[in-house]
């Protein structure tokens, strides 16, 4: 959690509050970490901590728009901010894809 809170105080994100969301509940068994923040204006966020050892690609940023919908359910709210937190390569067009559906990227292993 100290991870986090550092990488999003580099990047001038703070949030008063973080919650961690249980990836079960979304039917997921990927190894993501996601997270529900509230910031300083009282808007939520939606963090999605995503590691692994190969390359980010397309279908993986599909799957990670699906992940965010079924979020959206779950929670019963809408976010005003898709906050991606990545530690791996990333493919270009699915990093183009990310940017259209208005995801925030930041890169940690930077």
């Amino acid at each position: 959690m100290k991870e986090l809170v550092n990488v999003l105080l580099k990047k001038n994100y703070i949030y008063k509050s973080l919650k961690e969301i249980d990836k079960k509940a979304l039917g997921s068994r990927k190894k993501i970490q996601i997270y529900e923040g509230v910031d300083t204006d009282s808007y939520y966020a939606s963090i999605f901590i995503f590691v692994q050892k190969s390359r980010f690609l397309r279908k993986n940023a599909d799957e990670l728009e699906m992940l965010f919908e079924k979020l959206k359910i779950l929670q019963d709210h809408n976010y005003k901010k898709k906050i991606l937190i990545y530690q791996m390569p990333l493919c270009s067009k699915a990093k183009e894809q990310l940017r259209e559906e208005k995801w925030i990227l930041i890169n940690a292993s930077v």
